[in-house]
Protein backbone atom coordinates (compact mmCIF):
# COMPACT_ATOMS: atom_id res chain seq x y z
CA UNK A 1 0.00 0.00 0.00
CA UNK A 2 1.49 3.21 -0.90
CA UNK A 3 0.28 6.89 0.90
CA UNK A 4 0.29 9.87 -0.51
CA UNK A 5 -0.37 13.19 1.23
CA UNK A 6 -3.61 14.70 0.51
CA UNK A 7 -5.09 18.30 1.37
CA UNK A 8 -2.29 20.29 4.10
CA UNK A 9 -3.71 20.34 7.64
CA UNK A 10 -2.10 23.12 8.85
CA UNK A 11 -4.71 25.98 9.24
CA UNK A 12 -6.87 23.60 11.41
CA UNK A 13 -3.89 22.59 13.61
CA UNK A 14 -2.91 26.23 14.15
CA UNK A 15 -6.35 26.80 14.69
CA UNK A 16 -6.95 24.07 17.18
CA UNK A 17 -3.76 25.28 19.48
CA UNK A 18 -4.92 28.62 19.34
CA UNK A 19 -1.77 30.15 17.77
CA UNK A 20 -0.79 32.08 14.40
CA UNK A 21 1.03 31.42 11.35
CA UNK A 22 2.98 34.35 12.63
CA UNK A 23 3.99 32.62 16.15
CA UNK A 24 4.47 29.65 14.21
CA UNK A 25 7.09 31.37 12.00
CA UNK A 26 8.81 32.79 15.00
CA UNK A 27 9.08 29.20 16.31
CA UNK A 28 10.48 27.60 13.20
CA UNK A 29 12.51 29.90 11.51
CA UNK A 30 10.15 30.19 8.59
CA UNK A 31 8.32 32.66 6.72
CA UNK A 32 4.92 33.45 7.27
CA UNK A 33 4.73 33.28 3.63
CA UNK A 34 6.33 29.77 3.24
CA UNK A 35 4.06 28.77 6.15
CA UNK A 36 0.79 29.98 3.87
CA UNK A 37 1.87 28.41 1.03
CA UNK A 38 1.77 24.89 3.03
CA UNK A 39 -1.66 25.95 4.03
CA UNK A 40 -3.13 27.03 0.64
CA UNK A 41 -1.47 23.59 -1.26
CA UNK A 42 1.57 26.24 -3.17
CA UNK A 43 3.79 24.50 -1.39
CA UNK A 44 4.35 21.09 0.30
CA UNK A 45 6.43 20.67 3.16
CA UNK A 46 9.77 18.59 3.11
CA UNK A 47 10.64 15.80 5.94
CA UNK A 48 13.07 17.86 8.32
CA UNK A 49 10.33 21.09 8.14
CA UNK A 50 7.27 18.61 8.39
CA UNK A 51 9.07 17.47 11.68
CA UNK A 52 9.98 21.08 12.71
CA UNK A 53 6.38 21.88 12.53
CA UNK A 54 5.00 18.99 14.02
CA UNK A 55 7.59 19.05 17.27
CA UNK A 56 6.26 22.85 17.88
CA UNK A 57 2.77 22.10 17.79
CA UNK A 58 3.26 19.11 19.75
CA UNK A 59 1.82 16.74 17.19
CA UNK A 60 3.10 13.62 14.77
CA UNK A 61 4.47 15.09 11.61
CA UNK A 62 1.94 12.26 9.72
CA UNK A 63 -0.71 14.91 11.30
CA UNK A 64 0.23 17.98 8.84
CA UNK A 65 -1.61 16.36 5.78
CA UNK A 66 -4.29 14.21 4.74
CA UNK A 67 -3.09 10.69 3.61
CA UNK A 68 -4.42 9.31 0.35
CA UNK A 69 -4.07 5.42 0.20
CA UNK A 70 -3.28 4.31 -3.42
CA UNK A 71 -3.47 0.74 -4.27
Amino acid sequence: MRVTPGRCLLRQLLKDKGVSQSWLADQTGLTEQKISNYITGHAKMGYSTAVSIALTLGVHAEDLYEHIKEH
